[in-house]
């Protein structure tokens, strides 16, 4: 679903953020994405969906090489995609069942059925109450559960999560985490970049580790 090979990424005046990256996620697989601010994480994940591209290096994502993707099939490359930002990116003038609902409609789906699936998800991470309420109205906690319902509403083929759980209280981490592991079950592959040690400990997925732009531990 997801290879990627020898991918450096370098931006002007630094350092390498990539540094010669082999990886390969299957469909279905659950990946943490872990290892110390700078180390590359959200790099990668940026390139996986296009948002950058390789200084050099082949990526391939569902069986299509993104070199090979023009401006114009970018989009469509990212229905497939459902990605939860550290900075969430909820659009502050639309109500939290608009934010969710923008995947859906950009599909193109009936209203009715953008509804059904809208409301069916805001219960699913516990935010009902909140669907006509407005970003700067909520906690950060509320926000992340927003952009996270966002990413899934869709039933993308694979979802990217950035920290999701950062601003999320024990409990709530927990729900979102099984969340996602319930979605990487019915066959989404995940990955998800962490620096919380007891994820990673409590759900005993694959744990790839970043250094300095190299991985150097691929954990089953």
């Amino acid at each position: 679903m997801i290879e990627l090979y020898r991918i450096f990424k370098l931006y002007q005046g630094e350092v390498p953020a990539l540094n010669d990256v082999n990886l390969v996620v299957g469909k279905g697989e659950f990946v943490f994405l872990t290892g110390p601010s700078g180390a590359g994480k959200s790099t990668l994940l940026r390139l996986i969906m296009a948002a950058e591209e390789p200084t050099r290096g082949q990526i391939i994502v569902g069986g299509r090489n993104l070199a090979r993707i023009d401006h114009r099939g970018i989009p469509f490359l990212r229905r497939n995609i459902g990605v939860v930002f550290q900075d969430f990116k909820l659009l502050p003038n639309r109500t939290v069942f608009s934010n969710v609902a923008l995947t859906l409609e950009v599909q193109g789906l009936p209203a009715k059925e953008v509804k059904r699936r809208v409301e069916a998800m805001l219960e699913r991470v516990s935010l009902g109450h909140k669907a006509n309420a407005y970003p700067p109205q909520l906690s950060g906690g509320e926000q992340q559960r927003v952009a996270i319902a966002r990413a899934l509403v869709g039933d993308p083929a694979i979802l990217l999560a950035d920290e999701p759980t950062g601003n999320l209280d024990p409990a709530l981490t927990i729900e979102v985490m099984d969340l996602l592991t319930a979605c990487s079950a019915r066959g989404t592959t995940v990955v998800v970049a962490t620096h919380d040690l007891h994820l990673l400990d409590r759900y005993r997925k694959r744990t790839v580790r970043l250094a300095e732009g190299r991985i150097v531990e691929d954990r089953p």
